[in-house]
């Protein structure tokens, strides 16, 4: 911006105003090049986590170094990972939060969780997804579904999905709108990830944190733990869609479903160490890599 001196011609107010705005326009230079070729940093998702989970400081949230994946929400938010390897991993142990946006508790102890991996691993290599549904939990209030309305959990592609689903959402819920599967299974961007993510890792075991059951569930083979921390084993059933029922059952994958006694506050630091200590001593006698069933290759993917 040239900085004419014609402006001193105007009254005391403007004249001020425009020599201010000249300053300005002098101490930020123009952007060059087209618009494509400038770099842009990507967002910080500790600003928005800190802001909105229980229990999350943001040092605790800076050292999970979360990286940014392929996966974006209907919203076009990212979805964000963490890697944490042992030394000598026999074991892929895949973490998931948030897959219902309300349940603010499961994203912040995914990840407290990450931060007891990086201390002690014991023999994996696992993956966290601390928040897979962010618009849900972003969301003023949060919300149970995604940005589509769609529950998460509700949507992936188990067997006789548009019958059972379909079925169990009118008949069991009433269709309720916090349940509903969604006119696809894999209708949403969020589960595409997800499962498209099982087939990439081929995880030995899932654990899917949820709340406010206060409870364990298990689902596929082998031999469920029957405790974490202060949470027992109290297996709720199987739904049409739900993570459990395709990873566990029709997979082969075991899933673990952590219920968190509450959506809105997190167990105390000592209880969600104890969790991940039993959680650990439970994967070492327990799951066999060779005995875990491999995952569906993403090309074999059916979405009706």
């Amino acid at each position: 911006m040239h900085c004419a001196p014609w402006f001193r011609l105007a009254s005391p107010l403007i004249a001020t105003l425009l020599a201010l705005a000249c300053t300005q326009a002098q101490a930020s230079p123009p952007l060059r090049g087209p618009a494509h070729h400038r770099t842009v940093a990507p967002p910080d998702p500790c600003v928005a986590f800190v802001a909105r989970l229980p229990n999350l400081q943001r040092p605790l949230c800076v050292a999970a170094r979360l990286k940014p994946t392929v996966g974006r929400s209907v919203q076009g938010r990212t979805l964000y990972a963490r890697d944490v390897v042992a030394p000598e991993a026999r074991l892929r142990v895949l973490v998931v939060g948030a897959i219902h946006g309300d349940e603010l508790s499961s994203a912040s102890v995914a990840l407290h969780w990450i931060q007891h991996a990086v201390q002690t691993p014991a023999n994996a290599h696992w993956r966290f997804i601390p928040a897979l549904n962010p618009d849900g939990l972003l969301s003023r209030p949060a919300r149970r579904v995604n940005a589509n309305g769609v529950d998460l959990n509700r949507n992936f592609p188990t067997p006789h999905w548009h019958r059972d689903a379909k079925v169990y959402w009118e008949q069991r819920t009433r269709k309720d709108p916090r349940r509903w599967p969604g006119k696809e299974p894999l209708s949403e961007p969020e589960s595409r990830y997800l499962h498209d993510e099982m087939a990439r890792f081929q995880p030995h075991l899932i654990v899917s944190i949820h709340a406010p059951y206060g409870v364990l569930d298990f689902d596929g083979p082998g031999v469920p733990p029957p405790q974490l921390g202060r949470l027992y084993l109290d297996q709720v059933g199987i739904f049409p869609g739900s993570l459990g029922n395709y990873g566990g059952v029709h997979q082969g994958m075991p899933v673990v479903t952590v219920e968190l006694p509450s959506a809105l506050r997190t167990p105390l630091d000592a209880e969600m160490r104890q969790m991940w200590m039993d959680l650990q001593r439970w994967m070492v006698e327990r799951v066999r890599p060779d005995e875990a069933a491999p995952a569906v290759p993403v090309k074999a993917r059916k979405t009706s």
